[in-house]
């Protein structure tokens, strides 16, 4: 701390020795800023006042069934648009502003300068706006404002009818739009459901339950499969048996012999003789083919029985076998049960392949219907949409109606356009003082960088330390009465001047305060 005092300490007696330069140059700083704060051009401000009546017996009837605009936001927007190059040309236009523009570049900047100085402010709960305008001459401004209400009034006539109008377009576009996404997702859903069709998306659970039904029936399947087999190996192991009984059984035994199948047909032959007898002559050619048939049928019939006779003189056993009833049963009885057998087998590969093709069917489904639930979704999305756009068109055309049948807002001028006698910038009371404490800062800051260029060493350890050489000695400076009257006297200018800067500054902002009360 007691460096910093001393290093402190130090810098100010740098500072203090370039004093006179650091008040000449507050002096000119002071002087160059007092004219530039005199020589400002006065600017007068123009306004008026609109109030911005909503109330409106329409507003509370079709609440819900029409589009009812935000007021404070219409004439935010309102006052943008008021704001915009081509408005700020018309008012430039209107005003004669451009009387002196003599090109492009001069003409932009001054485009810019009345964007900046017009402004729209808004009291937000009152419905209150104000439209003004800063410029150098009252008159201009005058007209500025009025032009700016001629507009402000114009757009809030047509700005309902444009947004509805841009609305009803963006509306009917994004409903083609949707109508368009809607086709596509009806189109994609049915290829989707086209290309799947032998996988049965019902969710997986019934999926899985599908499965274990398969595999249910293929098990019972299986158990029929080994019942029969087991029947038909029954039924084999008992014509075996009869049958070894029948060739174990005396020779003399045989009675007869039976050709089945010829006697039926036979029997059938004759009753279709006795009914083309019925119909027709013995002379008829399908009579004559039927008796011709029925001799060759018992014709064939003496020859197997004669062959049977000679089979059964050769091994008599097995031809009374071959013709015992209970062994024709057995065998029928086989025969059934390799029938039934066959059948259960086919029953069981077809619900092996049913098995195999439903866990396939398993494994791929769930894909299948995480694609088939995003068209769902899809469709529903873009299907929802388009409804709701549908709904918001049938709403807006409702409004448009509402908003040509009664207006509800309407602008009322409260405070004509006007323009003050006194100017409202800029306020020289408030920048002369500004203009005081950069004058004397800037004196300082030349005293400070005066005093680091050009370093003066007021003790013996300073200069030791900065020039790293053995001191030898000092001289010390006896201060008599002269020389402290000549610092009394160079104080007391230094004093005079700064006292006389700020007085005259205290001065001049006396006389402006007065000239802007008269």
């Amino acid at each position: 701390m007691k460096d910093l005092i001393y290093q402190v300490s130090i810098l100010l007696q740098g500072m203090w020795k370039y004093r006179r330069l650091g008040v000449v140059v507050a002096w000119l700083v002071a002087l160059l800023g007092a004219t530039g704060v005199l020589l400002m051009p006065d600017r007068y401000e123009a306004s008026t006042r609109v109030y911005v009546d909503t109330q409106s017996i329409l507003r509370p009837l079709m609440a819900g069934l029409a589009v009812q605009p935000d007021v404070e936001q219409q004439m935010a927007m309102l006052g943008r648009t008021l704001i915009s190059r081509p408005t700020v040309e018309k008012v430039i236009a209107q005003a004669g502003l451009d009387a002196k523009v003599q090109n492009p570049a001069e003409r932009a900047a001054l485009i810019d300068q009345v964007s900046k100085a017009i402004q729209v402010r808004s009291t937000g709960r009152d419905n209150f706006f104000t439209l003004a305008y800063r410029g150098e001459d009252p008159q201009k401004s005058l007209v500025v404002v009025q032009s700016l209400l001629d507009i402000f009034m114009a757009n809030n006539q047509g700005s309902g009818k444009t947004d509805t109008d841009s609305a009803r377009k963006f509306i009917e576009e994004q409903i083609k739009n949707y109508e368009a996404k809607l086709t596509d997702a009806e189109t994609r859903l049915k290829e989707f459901r086209l290309r799947h069709l032998d996988i049965p998306l019902q969710g997986g659970g019934d999926m899985a339950g599908r499965v274990a039904e398969i595999s249910n029936a293929l098990s019972q399947a299986r158990l029929e499969l080994r019942e029969a087999e087991s029947a038909r190996d029954a039924a084999r192991r008992q014509l075996d048996e009869a049958r070894a009984a029948a060739r174990s059984a005396p020779a003399d035994s045989t009675a007869g012999f039976a050709t089945p199948e010829l006697d039926a047909r036979l029997e059938a032959q004759r009753r279709n003789l006795d009914g083309l007898l019925q119909r027709y002559t013995d002379q008829h050619p399908d009579v004559l083919n039927t008796r011709r048939l029925i001799k060759e049928l018992e014709d064939q019939k003496r020859r197997e029985v004669a062959e049977m006779r000679r089979a059964a003189q050769a091994s008599p056993a097995a031809a009374l076998a071959q013709n015992n009833p209970a062994i024709m049963e057995m065998t029928r009885v086989l025969s059934s049960a390799e029938v039934q057998v066959a059948s259960l087998r086919a029953r069981v590969s077809e619900y092996e392949a049913r098995s195999g093709a439903a866990r396939t069917q398993a494994k791929v489904a769930p894909q299948v219907e995480a694609e088939l639930a995003q068209l769902n979704r899809d469709y529903d999305i873009h299907r929802k949409n388009y409804e709701e756009l549908v709904a918001r068109r049938e709403t807006v055309a409702m409004s448009s109606e509402l908003e040509s049948a009664s207006g509800l807002a309407s602008i009322r001028v409260i405070d004509p356009p006007s323009v003050g006698s006194r100017p409202v910038a800029p306020n020289r009371v408030l920048l002369l003082p500004v203009a005081l404490i950069v004058a004397l800062a800037a004196g300082v800051g030349v005293a400070f960088v005066v005093s680091q260029f050009r370093p003066a060493f007021f003790d013996a350890s300073t200069l030791r330390g900065v020039t790293e050489l053995p001191l030898l000695g000092v001289v010390t400076l006896v201060r008599n009465e002269p020389v402290r009257r000549k610092e009394m006297r160079s104080l007391f200018r230094f004093l005079g001047a700064i006292l006389g800067l700020i007085v005259l500054f205290l001065i001049g902002m006396v006389l402006l305060t007065y000239r802007s009360g008269v």
